[in-house]
Protein backbone atom coordinates (compact mmCIF):
# COMPACT_ATOMS: atom_id res chain seq x y z
CA UNK A 1 0.00 0.00 0.00
CA UNK A 2 1.20 3.63 -0.36
CA UNK A 3 2.22 5.64 2.20
CA UNK A 4 1.69 9.07 3.22
CA UNK A 5 4.03 11.79 3.46
CA UNK A 6 4.24 13.62 6.89
CA UNK A 7 6.30 16.26 5.90
CA UNK A 8 4.03 19.44 8.03
CA UNK A 9 4.85 17.24 10.97
CA UNK A 10 8.45 17.60 11.04
CA UNK A 11 8.65 21.10 10.02
CA UNK A 12 9.78 23.09 13.31
CA UNK A 13 11.13 26.39 14.52
CA UNK A 14 12.90 27.23 17.26
CA UNK A 15 14.73 30.87 18.33
CA UNK A 16 14.89 33.61 20.19
CA UNK A 17 13.51 37.31 19.47
CA UNK A 18 13.19 40.24 20.84
CA UNK A 19 10.11 39.28 23.28
CA UNK A 20 12.15 37.84 25.85
CA UNK A 21 15.96 38.72 25.38
CA UNK A 22 17.68 41.88 25.10
CA UNK A 23 20.42 43.00 22.27
CA UNK A 24 23.19 41.05 24.95
CA UNK A 25 21.33 37.70 25.06
CA UNK A 26 20.55 37.74 21.34
CA UNK A 27 24.34 38.39 20.51
CA UNK A 28 25.25 35.58 21.81
CA UNK A 29 22.89 33.59 19.33
CA UNK A 30 23.37 35.61 16.45
CA UNK A 31 24.82 33.82 13.91
CA UNK A 32 26.91 35.42 10.94
CA UNK A 33 28.25 34.30 7.27
CA UNK A 34 31.05 32.26 8.59
CA UNK A 35 29.12 30.50 11.44
CA UNK A 36 26.49 29.60 8.99
CA UNK A 37 29.13 28.35 6.45
CA UNK A 38 30.27 26.22 9.37
CA UNK A 39 26.82 25.37 10.85
CA UNK A 40 25.64 24.20 6.53
CA UNK A 41 29.24 22.15 6.78
CA UNK A 42 28.60 20.33 9.96
CA UNK A 43 24.87 19.75 8.99
CA UNK A 44 25.85 17.55 5.80
CA UNK A 45 27.98 15.18 8.36
CA UNK A 46 25.31 14.71 11.08
CA UNK A 47 22.66 14.13 8.11
CA UNK A 48 20.39 17.03 8.83
CA UNK A 49 19.61 18.31 5.09
CA UNK A 50 16.74 20.80 4.89
CA UNK A 51 16.97 23.95 7.42
CA UNK A 52 17.37 27.40 7.29
CA UNK A 53 18.84 30.20 9.93
CA UNK A 54 17.54 33.35 10.27
CA UNK A 55 19.60 35.96 12.09
CA UNK A 56 18.57 39.52 12.58
CA UNK A 57 19.33 41.99 14.99
CA UNK A 58 15.15 41.17 16.45
CA UNK A 59 16.07 37.35 16.09
CA UNK A 60 17.91 34.07 15.59
CA UNK A 61 15.41 31.45 14.46
CA UNK A 62 16.23 27.27 12.64
CA UNK A 63 13.74 26.53 10.86
CA UNK A 64 13.96 22.93 9.61
CA UNK A 65 12.39 19.22 8.43
CA UNK A 66 13.59 16.86 11.69
CA UNK A 67 11.69 14.19 13.15
CA UNK A 68 12.28 16.56 17.05
CA UNK A 69 13.70 20.17 17.16
CA UNK A 70 16.57 19.07 19.52
CA UNK A 71 19.21 18.29 16.80
CA UNK A 72 18.21 21.55 14.85
CA UNK A 73 18.81 23.43 18.32
CA UNK A 74 22.15 21.37 18.83
CA UNK A 75 23.08 22.54 15.12
CA UNK A 76 22.51 25.79 15.81
CA UNK A 77 24.33 26.57 18.72
CA UNK A 78 27.31 24.56 17.61
CA UNK A 79 28.79 28.03 16.31
CA UNK A 80 27.94 30.35 18.80
CA UNK A 81 28.79 31.87 22.26
CA UNK A 82 25.89 30.78 23.82
CA UNK A 83 25.43 26.80 25.22
CA UNK A 84 22.88 24.92 24.02
CA UNK A 85 21.09 24.66 27.11
CA UNK A 86 21.04 28.45 27.67
CA UNK A 87 19.33 28.35 23.87
CA UNK A 88 16.88 25.63 25.19
CA UNK A 89 15.83 27.19 28.47
CA UNK A 90 14.67 30.42 26.69
CA UNK A 91 14.16 29.63 23.11
CA UNK A 92 10.31 29.13 21.77
CA UNK A 93 9.50 26.19 19.85
CA UNK A 94 6.98 25.39 17.52
CA UNK A 95 5.54 22.48 15.45
CA UNK A 96 3.88 21.96 11.96
CA UNK A 97 1.23 24.38 11.31
CA UNK A 98 2.01 26.88 14.14
CA UNK A 99 5.16 26.94 13.03
CA UNK A 100 4.24 27.41 9.45
CA UNK A 101 1.94 30.18 10.22
CA UNK A 102 4.38 31.78 12.54
CA UNK A 103 7.18 31.75 9.23
CA UNK A 104 4.61 33.43 7.81
CA UNK A 105 4.05 36.21 10.67
CA UNK A 106 7.56 36.68 10.57
CA UNK A 107 8.02 37.05 6.47
CA UNK A 108 4.80 39.83 6.45
CA UNK A 109 6.67 41.71 9.12
CA UNK A 110 3.94 40.96 11.95
CA UNK A 111 6.73 39.51 14.46
CA UNK A 112 8.95 42.11 13.81
CA UNK A 113 10.13 44.42 16.87
CA UNK A 114 9.62 47.72 14.70
CA UNK A 115 5.66 46.63 13.57
CA UNK A 116 6.05 46.47 9.52
CA UNK A 117 9.61 46.32 9.01
CA UNK A 118 9.73 45.21 5.17
CA UNK A 119 13.35 44.59 5.36
CA UNK A 120 12.72 40.96 7.19
CA UNK A 121 11.67 39.80 3.86
CA UNK A 122 14.79 40.22 2.26
CA UNK A 123 16.47 38.54 5.00
CA UNK A 124 14.96 35.71 4.84
CA UNK A 125 15.31 34.97 1.42
CA UNK A 126 18.96 35.50 1.72
CA UNK A 127 18.99 33.08 4.73
CA UNK A 128 16.98 30.47 2.65
CA UNK A 129 19.44 31.45 -0.80
CA UNK A 130 21.99 30.22 0.93
CA UNK A 131 21.22 26.98 2.71
CA UNK A 132 19.79 26.17 -1.02
CA UNK A 133 23.38 27.18 -2.04
CA UNK A 134 24.72 23.91 -0.14
CA UNK A 135 22.17 21.73 -0.93
CA UNK A 136 20.06 22.34 2.56
CA UNK A 137 16.32 23.05 1.39
CA UNK A 138 14.10 20.50 -0.21
CA UNK A 139 11.29 20.74 -2.29
CA UNK A 140 9.07 21.05 0.65
CA UNK A 141 10.59 23.70 2.49
CA UNK A 142 11.38 25.59 -0.77
CA UNK A 143 6.91 25.72 -1.36
CA UNK A 144 6.68 26.90 2.15
CA UNK A 145 9.17 30.03 1.42
CA UNK A 146 8.06 30.88 -1.51
CA UNK A 147 4.58 30.82 -0.06
CA UNK A 148 5.44 33.17 2.84
CA UNK A 149 7.62 35.34 -0.27
CA UNK A 150 4.17 35.67 -2.15
CA UNK A 151 2.06 36.53 1.46
CA UNK A 152 4.29 39.17 2.33
CA UNK A 153 3.74 40.80 -0.99
CA UNK A 154 0.47 40.27 -0.70
CA UNK A 155 0.11 41.97 2.42
CA UNK A 156 2.58 44.89 1.85
CA UNK A 157 0.21 45.63 -1.43
CA UNK A 158 -3.35 45.53 0.56
CA UNK A 159 -2.61 46.87 3.61
CA UNK A 160 -0.68 50.07 5.32
CA UNK A 161 1.04 47.64 7.65
CA UNK A 162 4.23 48.58 5.82
CA UNK A 163 3.06 51.91 5.00
CA UNK A 164 5.14 55.03 5.90
CA UNK A 165 8.84 54.51 7.06
CA UNK A 166 8.99 53.21 10.24
CA UNK A 167 11.87 50.61 10.10
CA UNK A 168 15.01 50.12 12.73
CA UNK A 169 17.46 52.32 9.78
CA UNK A 170 15.07 55.09 9.76
CA UNK A 171 14.11 54.80 13.72
CA UNK A 172 17.90 55.47 13.99
CA UNK A 173 17.47 58.73 11.82
CA UNK A 174 14.13 59.69 13.75
CA UNK A 175 16.27 59.44 17.11
CA UNK A 176 19.37 61.43 15.79
CA UNK A 177 16.36 64.39 14.58
CA UNK A 178 14.75 64.06 17.58
CA UNK A 179 17.87 64.54 19.95
CA UNK A 180 20.42 66.15 18.74
CA UNK A 181 20.48 70.10 17.46
CA UNK A 182 22.38 71.62 14.50
CA UNK A 183 22.39 68.37 13.06
CA UNK A 184 24.22 70.30 9.82
CA UNK A 185 26.98 71.03 12.18
CA UNK A 186 27.73 67.77 13.26
CA UNK A 187 30.16 65.19 12.23
CA UNK A 188 28.37 61.51 11.20
CA UNK A 189 30.53 58.38 10.86
CA UNK A 190 28.70 55.23 9.62
CA UNK A 191 30.40 51.93 10.53
CA UNK A 192 29.08 49.07 8.12
CA UNK A 193 27.27 49.49 4.78
CA UNK A 194 25.40 46.20 4.02
CA UNK A 195 21.66 46.39 3.95
CA UNK A 196 21.02 48.39 7.28
CA UNK A 197 24.03 50.47 6.59
CA UNK A 198 23.00 51.43 3.35
CA UNK A 199 19.39 52.09 4.14
CA UNK A 200 20.60 54.17 7.52
CA UNK A 201 22.43 56.12 5.35
CA UNK A 202 19.85 56.92 2.79
CA UNK A 203 17.62 58.02 5.23
CA UNK A 204 20.12 60.09 6.80
CA UNK A 205 20.46 62.08 3.35
CA UNK A 206 16.94 62.47 2.80
CA UNK A 207 15.40 63.59 6.05
CA UNK A 208 18.62 64.95 8.34
CA UNK A 209 19.31 67.08 5.22
CA UNK A 210 23.22 66.69 5.67
CA UNK A 211 26.23 65.05 3.88
CA UNK A 212 28.52 65.41 6.48
CA UNK A 213 29.05 61.85 6.65
CA UNK A 214 31.92 58.91 6.56
CA UNK A 215 31.31 56.17 5.81
CA UNK A 216 34.01 53.21 6.16
CA UNK A 217 33.71 49.26 5.86
CA UNK A 218 36.03 46.39 5.89
CA UNK A 219 35.61 46.60 2.17
CA UNK A 220 36.27 49.86 1.19
CA UNK A 221 34.69 49.67 -2.29
CA UNK A 222 31.39 49.06 -1.11
CA UNK A 223 31.63 52.27 0.86
CA UNK A 224 33.16 53.98 -2.64
CA UNK A 225 30.25 52.69 -4.26
CA UNK A 226 27.28 54.60 -1.87
CA UNK A 227 29.46 57.00 -1.47
CA UNK A 228 30.04 58.44 -4.98
CA UNK A 229 26.17 57.90 -5.27
CA UNK A 230 25.11 60.38 -2.53
CA UNK A 231 27.87 62.55 -2.37
CA UNK A 232 29.28 61.22 0.83
CA UNK A 233 32.92 60.83 2.17
CA UNK A 234 35.20 57.23 2.39
CA UNK A 235 37.60 56.29 4.77
CA UNK A 236 39.57 53.45 5.02
CA UNK A 237 39.30 50.89 8.06
CA UNK A 238 42.84 51.64 8.99
CA UNK A 239 41.57 55.20 9.93
CA UNK A 240 38.84 53.69 12.33
CA UNK A 241 40.18 54.94 15.53
CA UNK A 242 40.94 58.76 14.00
CA UNK A 243 37.01 59.01 12.33
CA UNK A 244 35.42 57.97 15.75
CA UNK A 245 37.30 60.42 18.06
CA UNK A 246 36.49 63.33 15.43
CA UNK A 247 33.08 62.16 15.06
CA UNK A 248 29.81 63.51 17.05
CA UNK A 249 27.48 60.83 16.28
CA UNK A 250 28.48 57.25 15.61
CA UNK A 251 26.07 54.54 13.47
CA UNK A 252 27.70 51.19 14.11
CA UNK A 253 25.65 48.51 11.28
CA UNK A 254 28.54 45.97 11.39
CA UNK A 255 28.40 42.27 11.19
CA UNK A 256 31.54 41.73 13.80
CA UNK A 257 31.18 39.03 16.43
CA UNK A 258 33.90 41.21 18.15
CA UNK A 259 33.56 45.46 19.20
CA UNK A 260 34.62 47.13 16.65
CA UNK A 261 34.62 50.46 19.20
CA UNK A 262 36.22 49.88 22.03
CA UNK A 263 37.14 52.73 25.05
CA UNK A 264 40.63 54.00 24.48
CA UNK A 265 38.88 55.45 20.90
CA UNK A 266 36.54 57.45 22.60
CA UNK A 267 37.55 58.08 25.90
CA UNK A 268 38.12 61.89 26.67
CA UNK A 269 37.16 62.33 22.53
CA UNK A 270 34.23 64.84 23.57
CA UNK A 271 30.34 64.15 24.08
CA UNK A 272 29.29 61.45 21.31
CA UNK A 273 25.91 59.75 20.25
CA UNK A 274 26.55 56.12 19.23
CA UNK A 275 23.53 54.16 17.95
CA UNK A 276 24.56 50.42 17.56
CA UNK A 277 22.50 48.66 14.77
CA UNK A 278 24.31 45.27 14.89
CA UNK A 279 23.45 42.36 17.33
CA UNK A 280 25.79 41.18 18.84
CA UNK A 281 26.55 45.02 20.06
CA UNK A 282 29.23 46.40 18.47
CA UNK A 283 30.41 48.76 21.03
CA UNK A 284 32.24 47.36 23.61
CA UNK A 285 30.77 47.73 27.57
CA UNK A 286 33.21 49.84 28.68
CA UNK A 287 32.71 51.77 25.75
CA UNK A 288 29.21 52.43 25.67
CA UNK A 289 29.56 52.85 29.90
CA UNK A 290 31.74 56.68 29.77
CA UNK A 291 30.12 59.84 30.86
CA UNK A 292 31.11 61.18 27.61
CA UNK A 293 29.00 58.70 25.65
CA UNK A 294 25.00 58.74 24.54
CA UNK A 295 24.56 54.81 23.95
CA UNK A 296 21.69 53.62 22.12
CA UNK A 297 20.95 50.10 20.73
CA UNK A 298 18.24 48.79 18.73
CA UNK A 299 15.80 47.71 21.47
CA UNK A 300 15.88 51.32 22.98
CA UNK A 301 14.73 52.24 18.78
CA UNK A 302 12.13 49.61 19.11
CA UNK A 303 10.39 52.36 21.61
CA UNK A 304 9.28 55.23 19.01
CA UNK A 305 5.75 55.36 18.64
CA UNK A 306 4.19 57.87 16.07
CA UNK A 307 1.39 58.23 13.65
CA UNK A 308 3.05 55.94 11.43
CA UNK A 309 3.23 53.02 13.79
CA UNK A 310 -0.34 53.60 15.39
CA UNK A 311 -1.63 53.59 11.85
CA UNK A 312 0.03 50.02 10.94
CA UNK A 313 -1.11 48.85 14.27
CA UNK A 314 -4.60 49.24 13.09
CA UNK A 315 -4.06 47.23 9.73
CA UNK A 316 -3.08 44.22 11.78
CA UNK A 317 -6.62 42.00 11.47
CA UNK A 318 -6.57 42.79 7.60
CA UNK A 319 -2.62 41.63 7.58
CA UNK A 320 -3.46 38.55 9.57
CA UNK A 321 -6.71 37.92 7.19
CA UNK A 322 -4.55 37.56 4.37
CA UNK A 323 -2.18 34.85 5.89
CA UNK A 324 -4.86 32.62 6.48
CA UNK A 325 -6.22 32.95 2.79
CA UNK A 326 -2.76 31.80 1.77
CA UNK A 327 -2.13 29.77 4.87
CA UNK A 328 -5.21 27.93 3.39
CA UNK A 329 -4.49 27.91 -0.01
CA UNK A 330 -0.86 25.98 1.43
CA UNK A 331 -3.20 23.05 3.45
CA UNK A 332 -5.17 22.34 -0.12
CA UNK A 333 -1.69 21.83 -1.32
CA UNK A 334 -0.58 19.94 1.24
CA UNK A 335 -3.44 17.93 1.27
CA UNK A 336 -3.31 17.02 -2.36
CA UNK A 337 0.50 16.50 -2.00
CA UNK A 338 0.36 13.74 0.71
CA UNK A 339 -2.09 12.03 -1.69
CA UNK A 340 0.86 11.95 -4.70
CA UNK A 341 2.02 8.06 -3.29
CA UNK A 342 -1.95 6.74 -3.81
CA UNK A 343 -2.43 8.34 -6.80
CA UNK A 344 0.75 6.96 -8.41
CA UNK A 345 0.29 3.20 -6.77
CA UNK A 346 -3.77 3.24 -8.52
CA UNK A 347 -2.07 4.82 -11.87
CA UNK A 348 0.82 1.86 -12.23
CA UNK A 349 -2.32 -0.91 -10.73
CA UNK A 350 -4.13 0.19 -13.91
CA UNK A 351 -1.38 0.43 -16.32
CA UNK A 352 -0.40 -3.32 -15.44
CA UNK A 353 -4.30 -4.11 -15.79
CA UNK A 354 -4.28 -3.15 -19.26
CA UNK A 355 -1.00 -4.60 -19.92
CA UNK A 356 -1.86 -7.80 -18.82
CA UNK A 357 -5.89 -7.63 -19.56
CA UNK A 358 -5.76 -5.77 -22.89
CA UNK A 359 -8.46 -2.99 -20.98
CA UNK A 360 -10.55 -0.98 -23.81
CA UNK A 361 -9.33 2.76 -23.17
CA UNK A 362 -5.76 2.67 -22.80
CA UNK A 363 -4.31 5.47 -21.08
CA UNK A 364 -6.84 8.23 -21.67
CA UNK A 365 -9.38 5.98 -19.59
CA UNK A 366 -6.29 5.67 -17.13
CA UNK A 367 -5.57 9.35 -16.71
CA UNK A 368 -9.62 10.02 -16.31
CA UNK A 369 -9.90 7.56 -13.33
CA UNK A 370 -6.99 8.71 -11.73
CA UNK A 371 -8.61 12.72 -12.07
CA UNK A 372 -11.83 11.18 -10.44
CA UNK A 373 -10.14 9.68 -7.92
CA UNK A 374 -7.80 12.53 -6.95
CA UNK A 375 -11.30 14.52 -6.71
CA UNK A 376 -12.91 11.75 -4.34
CA UNK A 377 -9.76 11.79 -2.22
CA UNK A 378 -9.70 15.24 -1.61
CA UNK A 379 -13.41 15.96 -0.73
CA UNK A 380 -14.22 12.30 1.00
CA UNK A 381 -10.24 11.86 2.74
CA UNK A 382 -11.47 7.88 2.81
CA UNK A 383 -8.74 6.69 0.55
CA UNK A 384 -8.77 2.76 0.84
CA UNK A 385 -12.37 2.91 -0.06
CA UNK A 386 -11.19 5.24 -3.26
CA UNK A 387 -8.48 3.09 -4.17
CA UNK A 388 -10.56 0.03 -4.68
CA UNK A 389 -13.32 2.52 -6.44
CA UNK A 390 -10.51 3.55 -8.93
CA UNK A 391 -10.09 -0.42 -9.65
CA UNK A 392 -13.79 -1.43 -10.15
CA UNK A 393 -14.50 1.83 -12.26
CA UNK A 394 -11.82 1.28 -15.07
CA UNK A 395 -12.35 -2.38 -14.75
CA UNK A 396 -16.36 -1.63 -15.48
Amino acid sequence: MYHQEKNITSFWVAGINYKKTDTAKRGQFAINHDQYTCILANAAVTGLNSFFILSTCNRTEIYGLEEQAEPLMQLLCSETEGSYEDFREQAYVKNGWEAIEHLFSVGAGLDSQILGDYEILGQIKNAAKFAKEHDSICPFMERVINSVIQTSKAVKTYTEISGGTVSVSFAAVQYIKNHVAEIKDKNILLLGTGKIGRNTCKNMVDYLETRNITLINRTEEKAAIIAEELGLRVASFSELAGEVAKADIILVATNSQEPVIIAQMVAGKGEKLIIDLSVPCNVAMDAQALGNIHFVNVDELSKIKDETLLKRESELPKARAIIQEHMADMKDWYDMRKNVPLLKEVKDKLQAIQTNQLTKGGEEKIQKVINSLATKVRQQNTAGCCYIEAINEFIA
